[in-house]
């Protein structure tokens, strides 16, 4: 966006106020580094403080770097009863709408772009193939500079992949492998490096469990990953706990980052209070190093100027809305990222998938009779209450859990839509759904199983060992 004083500040919501603040901010410092002439420092300087008044007129608040307007995690349905009833933060995901989060006021507020249909052409023509289902049906919705990844790579400049999971429990459920299915294809369309974090450390923090438990938990979680089908000679998965103590350029990162960002800052961006230890205020510089590629010195050869793609759910961009804050202070590229819608609980999009209901939702290690026990006596249904009125005024695809996940796992677009439609019309009942929806998890499920199986501790061993992968930089 151009620094014009002629700009209709009190046309942008507070969120484009406030990215407009941070951005001449960067402009500012990147002139006074440079040197550049007095006159042109001083307009930069006028401009950043018009932009920061109008940010506290806008908000009440002044400006503080890396600390985006409060009520960016809180989504309003539209009434004043519901203002806070959908919430979003990295730890919890609350809507009162069986619909599930509105993600586009979630755009809105997150301050993220559309991935519309121009910039899936643009994949699409880079690649040279039909993009994943992931993106052709919005699962992955919004996005941050993902123009400038296309940008290099047609350019024939690298960039690399970096996504990860925080090992709470020895099983995985479905809705975890949708980040790892999506960072498989984009691995092997764009043929890049992958890193993969196992937040064992964050888990510790969070969860009642020991520090040998958390890292038991990283390494039965990666191989659940590794049985996603990942290349061994591109990709590098580790555990926090293990790989920290062994990474001066990974550590020297997360000082950097603790260096600039202030405890007032991580406070208002995820919620920590005086009472939280401090363990858990120092971990997001933890879940930011990974994001610049002097971090993995055995990968790039030491060099800092790789950019990073994140494909993630969109509850963890607070984590990275205040790296890319930081980037430009600490010399590095602002990482890039890729957002994926939440993933339903067996019981609707309105409910939360606990690890500890394992009626909540589809577990790796759940047998055939488990997976047809399971959808059939709890998926919700947007069926009507008897078969002559789901005939008469058929189905409602948009709450019917069962429907989404065929979203997720069905890969034919025709097939999908056929199923849409006799739902959507009362020819398909919701038994019949259901029966669809188990004969595309069971067998799903049962060849992630027998390829974990193959998974040894050795292998595990061999993809967390700190090496070079096939690339040169």
């Amino acid at each position: 966006m151009a620094d014009s004083p002629n700009c209709d500040l009190k046309s942008l919501s507070p969120l484009q106020l406030f990215e407009r603040v941070t951005e001449q901010g960067e402009k500012v410092r990147a002139l006074k580094a440079g040197k550049a002439p007095k006159d042109e420092i001083d307009a930069a300087v006028r401009m950043l403080l018009s932009l920061k008044l109008s940010y506290k007129t806008a908000t009440g608040q002044d400006y503080q770097a890396g600390l985006p307007p409060k009520d960016l995690v809180l989504l309003n349905n539209g009434t004043a009863k519901e203002e806070e009833e959908d919430f979003v933060d990295p730890w919890n995901v609350q809507t009162s709408n069986a619909k599930g989060v509105d993600y586009d006021k979630l755009i809105v507020r997150f301050g993220s772009s559309k991935i519309d249909t121009d910039l899936i052409n643009r994949i699409e023509r880079a690649i040279g193939q039909k993009p994943h289902r992931f993106l052709r049906r919005g699962i992955f919705f919004s996005h941050r500079d993902m123009d400038q990844i296309l940008d290099a790579y047609e350019n024939k400049k690298s960039f690399y992949l970096y996504t990860g999971r925080g090992p709470s429990s020895q099983a995985l459920h479905v809705g975890h492998l949708i980040p790892f299915i999506f960072t498989k294809w984009l691995q092997e369309v764009f043929d890049v490096p992958l890193v993969i974090q196992l937040t064992d450390d964050e888990k510790y923090l969070w969860k009642d469990l020991t520090t040998e438990k958390a890292y038991e938990y990283a390494k039965e979680n990666a191989k659940d990953i590794i049985a996603c089908g990942f290349d061994i000679n591109k990709t590098f998965i580790f555990s926090d706990l293990e790989y920290l103590g062994s990474s001066r350029g990974f550590y020297r990162n997360i000082v950097k980052v603790q260096k600039h960002v202030t405890f007032n800052q991580v406070k208002g961006i995820f919620g920590f209070t005086d009472s939280d230890c401090i363990g858990k205020i120092s971990f997001p510089a933890i879940q930011a190093a990974p994001s610049f590629s002097s971090s993995f010195p055995q990968i790039f050869n030491g060099k800092e100027n790789i950019q990073c793609l994140i494909p993630c759910a969109i509850d963890q961009d607070p984590y990275f809305r205040m790296t890319r804050d930081v980037a430009p202070r600490i010399g590095q590229p602002k990482p890039a990222l890729l957002h994926s819608v939440f993933f339903p609980a067996l019981q609707g999009a309105q409910t939360k998938m606990s690890a500890s209901d394992p009626n909540s939702t589809i577990f790796l290690t759940d047998t055939p009779k488990q997976i047809k026990t399971k959808i059939n006596k709890h998926a919700f249904s947007g069926g009507r209450d008897t078969i002559e009125e789901h005939r008469k005024y058929g189905g409602n695809c948009d709450v019917d859990v069962s429907f989404m996940y065929l979203t997720f796992f069905l890969e034919d677009d025709d097939r999908l839509e056929q199923l849409k439609q006799a739902y959507t019309s009362g020819e398909l009942l919701t038994g019949e759904l259901k029966k669809v929806l188990i004969e595309t998890l069971q067998p799903l499920i049962a060849a992630h199983q027998e390829r974990r199986k193959q998974i040894t501790d050795e292998i595990v061993k061999e993809f967390m060992t700190p090496r070079k992968l096939a690339f040169d930089f």
